[in-house]
C-alpha cells in the first residue's frame, strides 16, 4: 500500500486473486508500488504517470487551492484518494474536490483512502494518458452514476478540455468543450479563470509561488510606505499647530 493508503499490487498474476470486493481492495496489500483501480471486481492497473501529466495535476491543485482560499470556500484539493463508483467499484481521479469534513472522516476511516458511495465529491477531473478511453467512457458512466456534480477531462493530446455536467441526464453527462485560446466556464464556480493554455503547458508551481510571495513583498512595502507619508504628514501638521499656537492663533479655527 501506498503512503496515500491507495492500494498497490505485485506483477506476479499468480497471486492476484480473481476479483476482490471493496472492502479486500480497501485492505490489499504487497510490496510494489504499482498502483490499480477496482472496476467491477477487478483490478486495473495505473500506468505510470508522464512528467507533462503530474506537472497538470500540480497546477490544477495549486490553481484550485488558491481559489478556493480567497474565494472564502469550504473545499479542498487533494489527489491521489479514490472515489468508489459501484458495490465493487473504485477510481483514482487525478484531482478531487469535496468539503473538509469529508477529509477528516477519511483520514480516521482504516484502510485505503477512499470516498464512499455516500461521500460524493464536487468534482473530479481525470488527465488523459495511454488509457484515455477509460477517461472518455467508462469513468464517464460510473461518475454520472454516483451524481458527481461535475467532471472535467483535462485531454494534452488533443489539445482541448471538457467539462461535464448535469449526470441525472437521460445519457448521463452534458459536456461542453474548451480549446486552446479559450478559458474554461465551470457551472460551479462561474468566476473561476483558468485559461486552456496554461491547463494544458502549465507553468511549473514553484515559480508562481515565488511569483506570489514577491507579489506580496511589493506590497507590504507599498503599504509601509503610505504609512510612512501618513506618519510624516501627522508629524508635520503637529509642528504647524504648535507653531499657530505660539503665535497666539488656534489652529483648530482655521
Amino acid at each position: 500500500m501506498t503512503q496515500t493508503g491507495i492500494p498497490i499490487l505485485t506483477n506476479d498474476v499468480s497471486d492476484v486473486p480473481k476479483r476482490l470486493t471493496f472492502e479486500e481492495y480497501r485492505f490489499y496489500q504487497d510490496n510494489t508500488d504499482t498502483r490499480y483501480e477496482l472496476h467491477r471486481g477487478r483490478l486495473i492497473p495505473m500506468p505510470t504517470a508522464t512528467a507533462l501529466h503530474s506537472r497538470i495535476c500540480q497546477f490544477l491543485v495549486y490553481c484550485l487551492r488558491e481559489y478556493f482560499a480567497t474565494t472564502d470556500q469550504n473545499l479542498i484539493v487533494i489527489n491521489d484518494v479514490g472515489v468508489r463508483t459501484g458495490i465493487d467499484s473504485s477510481r483514482i481521479p487525478d484531482v478531487i474536490v469535496f468539503p473538509p469534513e469529508r477529509w477528516e472522516i477519511l483520514c480516521s476511516r482504516k484502510g485505503a483512502g477512499v470516498l464512499d458511495l455516500e461521500e460524493t465529491p464536487n468534482l473530479v477531473i481525470e488527465v488523459t494518458s495511454e488509457n484515455w478511453r477509460d477517461d472518455y467512457i467508462l469513468k464517464r458512466a460510473e461518475y454520472a452514476m454516483i451524481n458527481i456534480p461535475e467532471y472535467w477531462i483535462i485531454d494534452p493530446n488533443k489539445k482541448r478540455v471538457r467539462i461535464l455536467t448535469e449526470p441525472q441526464l437521460e445519457d448521463g453527462y452534458q459536456n461542453q468543450e474548451f480549446v486552446l485560446g479559450q478559458s474554461i466556464q465551470s457551472k460551479q464556480w462561474g468566476n473561476l479563470q483558468l485559461s486552456v493554455d496554461k491547463m494544458l503547458s502549465p507553468p511549473i508551481v514553484e515559480d508562481l509561488i515565488k511569483a506570489k510571495k514577491a507579489e506580496f513583498r511589493q506590497l507590504e512595502q507599498q503599504v509601509s510606505e503610505e504609512r510612512q507619508r501618513a506618519e510624516t504628514e501627522r508629524q508635520r501638521a503637529e509642528r504647524l499647530a504648535t507653531f499657530l499656537r505660539e503665535q497666539g492663533i488656534n489652529p483648530e479655527t482655521i
